[in-house]
């Protein structure tokens, strides 16, 4: 499973083969075949398994007890750290592994679409009621939430985007300050460096 999202992450679902798969796994092809019955399969299991691991972190930074835009800051500071990490390992900025396969297959693999539509949705929440808290608190301009959130991931997943095909860090390194300015977010909190803020991020696996 590891492998499987190691390469669909850094290459994509299309150019990965199950050969490619086995190699990086360190396993025969007939093994892969008694657990898994197509690569779609492996894709969905892998998938699942990394997103159990995300939404442990999420529910942890999204917290209700934490002030609203301090979620949101430390959301995309989160974000940040592990793409940078990913930078130095693969020697390129990766992007989001939702958007990325979620883009690629929405058109060819029905399950696999809702299955990430789903995952997808889930983040949505978490940032929507965020958004609605701080609008609460008057720290957020506006009463739609939703459309403001909406905002903030076409800005999130816009940036990681175009991190990846520029292949430039510098892109994600201000995401959260530019993500809470999008939102209008007054006064916006303190912003400490990605290089402040990786230790307590990194305890968020």
């Amino acid at each position: 499973m590891n492998a499987a999202h190691d390469l669909i992450w850094e290459y994509s679902y299309g150019a990965v083969t199950v050969d490619a798969i086995c190699a990086r796994a360190r396993v025969k092809k007939g093994s892969f075949y008694y657990f898994f019955a197509s690569k779609s399969e492996l894709a969905s299991v892998a998938i699942e398994s990394w997103w159990i691991e995300r939404e442990t972190a999420m529910r942890e930074i999204f917290r209700k007890t934490v002030p609203p835009l301090e979620r949101i800051r430390n959301y995309l500071d989160f974000v940040a750290v592990r793409q940078l990490e990913s930078y130095r390992t693969a020697g390129h900025m990766l992007g989001c592994p939702l958007h990325a396969l979620a883009a690629e297959i929405c058109t060819q693999d029905e399950p696999l679409r809702s299955q990430l539509h789903g995952m997808l949705n889930g983040l949505r929440a978490y940032v929507e009621q965020a958004v609605r808290d701080a609008q609460a608190l008057g720290e957020i301009p506006g009463t739609d939430a939703k459309a403001k959130a909406n905002s903030l991931l076409a800005f999130y997943v816009g940036a990681l985007v175009q991190a990846r095909i520029s292949n430039d860090p510098d892109l994600v390194e201000s995401m959260s300050r530019n993500g809470l300015e999008l939102l209008g977010a007054k006064p916006v909190p303190p912003v400490a460096t990605l290089a402040e803020t990786r230790p307590s991020l990194a305890t968020l696996s």
